[in-house]
């Protein structure tokens, strides 16, 4: 059962001459959208399922991504559901952060998506704009505020794969980062061709000469979940040695987080992958050494890149991380996918691969007072680190600050 609920209609405590004013606007679609929110996964499982179909709804809000993080990070779930009559309109699944002075409402798994479109379906497109920046404002504001000060909707796009995304109706601020994707057109060949084809290709032949001369190597995928388990524990060792060789804070050292991913791996998801393990690893004298590891999710026609690493103590002039991509791209480009997503985040390798820049948004929503003053905080911090991005030189001064903060805290513990 919901908890909560609103609908946009005006409520039954009108006067009668505000009571025939709504019944003779009955007929407009979103004078009937009705918001309605929920705490359990199970009850609006068949619902979010049905949306999960709309293959603009990013994978990060699929129901078996988000039941992965709630079994691994017992959240506090606030479920807001949108419908038309019996049309279901939008799920928007959020979790409740407490901080010492503000309640967070932000999508599900924020902190480790790439892309956060909450779920939307097509039939959406039947409420007017200014209606649904109601719904998505005045009505979420009323089913929340006793749940949340403020609602963020981070790393959302304002156009998806050509297509304006409703949330983009909202005011926003432009995230630090945009995202990076790659069109595949069906075999490799094509595919190259939009990039420096004689150059990918002459680096490829290299990468494979550098290892033959190791005794080659094998491209693997795992196709069991005892072997994706392993290459798993390997990219988490990998990231910690390379992160701590850099100075930097390692993200995946979380007992949650790397719950989260295992919980990927176990979880069936009809026809998508939610975490699939593909590696270079070595022949001849180092049999068996894993050199780069990436995790890959799919849903339909679009695979993202979730994470990679690689171990530079051998070869590392072989570029293995790149030899993998070229792999697992050339694969895919025979297995139905036209959109290969590099993910968040500016780095050189992806600039090299890909064609396609996807800007991405953060959206506020205060709730209450106090949530004001959260939501200026936040946009605030988020403007901080584009500023910063922005300036190679602030930018490098902050990162050996945070190498210097890290290398002071971990010498006590050392000693």
């Amino acid at each position: 059962m919901a908890n909560s609920y609103f609908t946009l209609a005006a409520s039954s405590r009108q006067s009668p001459r505000d009571r025939r004013a709504r019944a003779a606007v009955e007929t407009r679609p979103a004078e009937r959208i009705a918001l309605s929110v929920h705490r359990d996964l199970a009850e609006i499982e068949a619902d979010w399922r049905a949306l999960d179909a709309n293959k603009l709804n990013s994978l990060h809000q699929s129901f078996d991504w988000c039941a992965a993080w709630k079994s691994a990070h017992k959240s506090q779930l606030r479920i807001v559901r949108g419908t038309l009559g019996k049309q279901l309109l939008f799920l928007l699944p959020f979790e409740i952060e407490k901080g010492r002075f503000f309640r967070t409402a932000r999508l599900i798994a924020t902190e480790h998506s790439n892309l956060n479109t909450g779920l939307f379906a097509a039939e959406l497109e039947r409420v007017p704009r200014g209606e649904l920046i109601r719904v998505l404002t005045e009505g979420i504001r009323r089913v929340l505020r006793s749940h949340a000060d403020v609602v963020t909707f981070e790393k959302a796009p304002a156009v998806w794969r050509g297509l304006p995304h409703p949330l983009a109706a909202l005011p926003g601020i432009a995230n630090p980062n945009a995202s990076f994707q790659l069109g595949l057109l069906g075999d490799m060949e094509r595919t190259l061709a939009q990039l420096n084809a004689k150059r990918r290709r002459k680096k490829m032949r290299l990468s494979e000469r550098r290892l033959a001369e190791l005794g080659g190597y094998d491209y693997v995928v795992a196709r069991d979940p005892a072997e994706a388990h392993a290459l798993l524990d390997t990219f988490f060792r990998q990231k910690a040695a390379r992160l701590e060789a850099q100075g930097l804070p390692d993200v995946f050292d979380n007992s949650e987080i790397r719950a989260f991913f295992r919980l990927l791996i176990d979880r069936q998801s009809d026809g998508d992958r939610l975490l699939e393990l593909n590696a270079i690893r070595l022949r001849g004298e180092h049999k068996g050494r894993i050199i780069a590891v990436t995790g890959l999710s799919r849903k339909g026609d679009h695979v993202i890149c979730q994470f990679g690493s690689i171990d530079d103590t051998i070869a590392a002039d072989s570029s293995p991380g790149e030899l993998l991509f070229y792999r697992v791209i050339e694969r895919l480009c025979g297995e139905g996918v036209t959109l290969f997503d590099f993910g968040i985040g500016d780095q050189p390798y992806k600039r090299s691969w890909c064609t396609i820049e996807t800007p991405l948004r953060d959206i506020t929503l205060p709730l209450t007072l106090r949530g004001n003053a959260a939501a200026g905080l936040h946009r605030a911090v988020v403007r901080a680190k584009r500023t910063i991005k922005a300036n190679r030189t602030l930018y490098t001064f902050v990162q050996r600050g945070r190498r210097r903060v890290l290398q002071a805290t971990a010498e006590p513990a050392d000693d």
